[in-house]
């Protein structure tokens, strides 16, 4: 039994821990999180499995959450797996948690529990006024091993669903932000089939989100994710936002990564950058 969201710390003292020597990448660890910590009070170390980027981020929106998205309201979200695998056969070839070969209508079926899943949970969650009970709420669910990894799936999915909409919105003429061009114009995935083949099939298994799809997931949760990236302190990618061009009322959230692989999530706003 791991912990996948670990409790709070006190983010210098974490830093301290973390970064003792005198190298110059220890140096510039240490300015990052001494950044960090004016606005941020603690850390929540995120258990790194290759979900580590949709553990923190889901975790995040869902703590801070007040109501539920207008996408998971939709009526045709619970529709979603059988009309995408109606339209691409290739989509039959998605791959479960760890479970190979699946039917057709099997993976529908069971994409479907997981989006109900995702909004029931949402839904709860955002429902519950009171913070501390709230925040009992997140680490109970991200406890639950078995509801946990059926979120990412869902999670998943929905990036899959993003893509092929902007996929094919390019194809159409009409305007897509730019990095769907770069998404699409990688070798492993010059389309959403070969996106789920190569990369979306692949998270959680043998490796986590590349950058590029940090910005899909970015667009299929409608949340702004910002990341404090320390290895770049004092160069302008130090804050990076997906999408750095985000919709105005997209909820933001915010994760801090020591090397664009493993994330962790600062909490706690310091009460004057709330101000």
């Amino acid at each position: 039994y791991k912990l996948s969201v670990s409790p709070e710390m006190d983010i210098m003292e974490y830093c301290r821990k973390e970064w003792r020597g005198n190298t110059p990448v220890a140096k510039r660890m240490r300015k990052g999180y001494e950044a960090v910590a004016q606005k941020f009070a603690s850390i929540r170390r995120i258990r790194g499995d290759n979900y580590c980027a949709f553990r923190a981020t889901l975790f995040q929106a869902l703590s801070q959450a007040t109501h539920l998205p207008s996408w998971l309201q939709s009526e045709d979200l619970t529709m979603l797996p059988e009309n995408l695998l109606n339209r691409y056969d290739w989509i039959k070839q998605w791959q479960l948690k760890q479970k190979l070969g699946k039917k057709k209508g099997e993976i529908s079926d069971e994409i479907k529990e997981y989006l109900i899943l995702l909004r029931k949970k949402w839904k709860n969650i955002s429902e519950i006024k009171h913070p501390i009970e709230k925040q009992e709420a997140c680490d109970k669910l991200f406890k639950n091993e078995e509801e946990e990894y059926s979120l990412y799936e869902a999670l998943k999915f929905l990036m899959l669903n993003t893509a092929i909409e902007l996929y094919n919105d390019d194809k159409n003429g009409r305007r897509v932000p730019v990095f769907s061009w770069l998404l699409f114009a990688r070798d492993t995935s010059s389309n959403p089939c070969q996106l789920m083949h190569n990369h979306l099939n692949h998270i959680g298994h043998t490796g986590g989100l590349e950058q590029v799809e940090m910005f899909l997931l970015a667009y299929a949760l409608q949340y702004t994710i910002q990341v404090y990236r320390l290895y770049k302190y004092s160069t302008d990618e130090f804050i990076t936002l997906y999408p750095n061009d985000p919709e105005e009322d997209w909820p933001v959230v915010t994760l801090i990564t020591e090397d664009d692989r493993h994330y962790n999530i600062p909490v706690r706003m310091c009460q004057e950058t709330m101000l």
